[in-house]
């Protein structure tokens, strides 16, 4: 099992954003198991022909994700992504939940905002 990253530089999204979701996407379909061990940051720039802080940004936002954990000079491996991002999601939907009662909204109308906001982020 190896990681698969390709990054286009024509695309509008920046390429640290690419490698990120990249990635993110590969640990949750489970193509990169718990455990997996990443390359180093300067390993994987230089296979992708990207600058060092390019990579070390998307590892930087993958890390405070929680999809992925560094182990000190020991590496950086995939971390068990899918508690830690369902935990997230469900922090910050009870965020939104007290926030949107605060400003008075209606159960219905924090459901279509809420649907609006994942139609715009998954495009659909």
């Amino acid at each position: 099992m190896t990681l698969k990253i390709v990054v286009d530089f024509e695309d509008a999204v920046a390429p640290y954003e690419q490698v990120r979701a990249q990635i993110s996407q590969q640990a949750r379909a489970g193509t990169l198991p718990v455990g997996h061990k990443l390359p180093t940051v300067r390993g994987l720039a230089a296979d992708l022909g990207l600058a060092a802080n390019t990579v070390a940004k998307a590892y930087r936002a993958l890390e405070a994700d929680g999809v992925i954990e560094t182990r000190g000079r020991n590496g950086t491996f995939v971390a068990a992504a899918g508690d830690a991002a369902e935990r997230e999601a469900a922090l910050a939907a009870a965020e939104f939940a007290e926030r949107a009662h605060r400003l008075g909204l209606s159960r219905e109308a924090a459901l279509r905002a809420v649907e609006q906001a994942l139609r715009a982020a998954y495009g659909k």
